[in-house]
């Protein structure tokens, strides 16, 4: 039997296995994951770092330069955002947790689809000439807008925080959405990360150096970004000059628990809260008082002891009140019809005849979709069958200091659907108001990041926005986005009982006057579409086109 060979000896000079040799990608994931979801939580409200903003997508489009695998990339980058935008929604667990473990992770998948996009296009950036780079840096940001845009549609339309509203109050960049509506600030943002990333990449792993560090990719964003901020300095300039008093608005909020607020028990006390706030708001004479969504334990409209109710208050109050209640047509025949509605009670003539009802229901709230297959779900509020879709944006008519104002209502979730605000000042309104009630969401974040959205309606279509709200938030905002008054009591919190009565401005140059975006809609969409469009070609048939200049 011959010897064992001797067993080589180890070369003290190889490379030594180290873990972040074998597992690096493994860690590069979870550094990935863990500042996307990090920053894209601390961008939205309610938090006030919307800085996170412009670098939210850096970390996911530094990694796709290193042509991570696509199995590695997609898990990583989906599951980021599911898990963000589940945090940013949690709000929704005080109504439904099932609905926010399928709302929560559906949306950040929506979302994290576009990183697929990135994860094609950020390696084949990579020494293409000057052009070709910045195209695909616009190609990326237009399918980040066609994707937020799809969104309005998706389970019957939830286009909630699109990119924008992380900067309801940094409105500077927002000027721009009265052109290109909420698609141009998205737009100006992700080329403000993609710019970021390839700068960094440029830094760091491409090994150029001196002058040749520049990026044009970020330069491009910068330009972009500098154009936004020039509207805002030519649009609102010598603001003061222009400012013509609307009256003095009076929001009532009556901050009732959505626990009693459907038990007919309760009703006594619930119209006592309303007589008690509005009267208290009356004494100081305003020109309208504003009431929340569907306030009225039963139907100002079908109910006549609600309405009796309404009027005698109003007329003891001495102010119009524009309110949200229930509207029911042909009670008691097979035709029976709920709306959601909005309404206006004057001291002299009572409850006027023409009232709004609500364009956008909301899924399971007021009704349930497909219902032949999805009726065993019911719905989360104790109300009846399905409510009825109101179809006319025509606004109401109220008479502020003689002159007759034309509000354009949206209740509820409708001022997170830029269309319905864009097709009520087409209709003819002069002053959006919001009647809703955030009751059902706690005390959390929702409050705010809804009321971010109103914030874009009121830059889009030039028109003031005045938020009434259950139980918070309630205030008005002027055709600029700027936030003039919010409701708040000796704690600062916007959840309370009470009312407050404020002065409300308009800008005279909007007056009787559209934005380029309320006339034109949605043409910066298909500029997104073709951009997005002409990156994919250009980058699919450039292949030889090589520099690394």
């Amino acid at each position: 039997m011959s010897p064992a060979a001797p067993l080589p000896e180890a070369d003290p000079y190889a490379p030594q296995p180290s873990f972040w040799r074998e597992h690096r990608h493994v860690v590069a994931a979870v550094v990935v994951f863990i500042l996307t979801v990090g920053l894209t939580v601390l961008a939205f409200p309610p938090y006030r770092t919307a800085e996170f903003a412009y670098a939210c997508l850096v970390p996911g489009l530094y990694w796709a330069y290193r042509r991570p695998g696509f199995r590695l990339y997609a898990t990583t980058m989906l599951g980021a955002q599911a898990v963000a935008w589940t945090i940013l929604l949690g709000w929704l667990h005080h109504v439904t947790w099932a609905g926010l473990f399928l709302l929560g992770p559906f949306i950040g998948v929506w979302v994290g689809l576009w990183f697929l996009a990135a994860w094609w296009t950020m390696p084949r950036m990579l020494g293409r000439r000057h052009a070709v780079r910045l195209v695909a840096v616009l190609g990326l940001a237009g399918l980040w807008c066609v994707n937020e845009w799809l969104r309005t549609f998706v389970l019957s339309g939830f286009p909630w925080l699109p990119l924008a509203s992380s900067q309801w109050e940094r409105v500077s960049v927002l000027q721009i959405a009265a052109y290109t509506g909420p698609g141009g600030p998205a737009f100006v943002l992700v080329t403000m990360n993609v710019g970021f990333a390839a700068y960094a990449h440029r830094l760091f792993r491409e090994g150029v150096t001196g002058f040749n560090k520049r990026s044009q990719e970020f330069f491009l964003a910068v330009f972009l970004l500098l154009a936004a901020l020039t509207v805002h300095i030519r649009e609102t300039s010598n603001r003061a000059l222009y400012q013509v008093p609307l009256g003095r608005v009076a929001f009532v909020q009556p901050y009732i628990p959505q626990a009693v607020k459907w038990d007919p028990a309760k009703a006594p006390a619930i119209l006592e809260a309303l007589e008690q706030t509005t009267l208290l708001a009356a004494k100081t004479r305003p020109d309208l008082i504003l009431w929340p969504e569907a306030v009225t334990p039963w139907a100002v409209r079908g109910d006549a002891d609600v309405r009796a109710f309404a009027e005698s208050l109003v007329k003891r109050a001495g102010s119009p009140l524009l309110m949200g209640s229930i509207a029911i047509e042909d009670r008691g025949q097979p035709t029976e019809r709920w709306y959601n509605g909005a309404f206006v009670v004057s001291p002299d003539l009572g409850l006027q005849t023409a009232y709004y009802a609500k364009r956008r229901l909301v899924p399971f709230g007021e009704f349930v979709p497909f219902r032949p297959v999805l009726g065993w779900l019911g719905k989360f509020v104790p109300i009846g069958e399905d409510f009825a879709r109101g179809v006319d944006a025509a606004p109401l008519l109220v008479p502020i200091r003689g002159e007759s104002i034309a509000f354009g209502p949206l209740i509820c979730f409708e001022d997170i659907f830029p269309a319905l605000a864009s097709e009520s000042v087409r209709s003819g309104a002069d002053v959006l108001v919001v009647a809703t009630n955030n009751g059902w969401f706690g005390e959390g974040g929702a409050a705010d990041q809804h009321a971010a959205h109103s914030v874009l309606r009121a830059i889009e279509n030039r028109r003031p926005v005045l938020r009434c709200g259950n139980g918070g938030w309630s205030g008005w905002i002027d055709e600029f986005g700027n936030t003039r008054f919010t409701m708040r009591d000796n704690r600062g919190s916007i959840y309370f009982r009470g009312a407050e009565i404020t002065s409300v401005s308009r800008d005279s140059r909007w007056i009787g006057r559209e934005s380029f975006y309320t006339r034109n809609g949605n043409w910066f969409l298909l500029l997104s579409l073709g951009l997005a469009a002409g990156a994919w070609f250009l980058l699919r048939t450039a292949r030889g086109d090589r520099f690394a200049g």
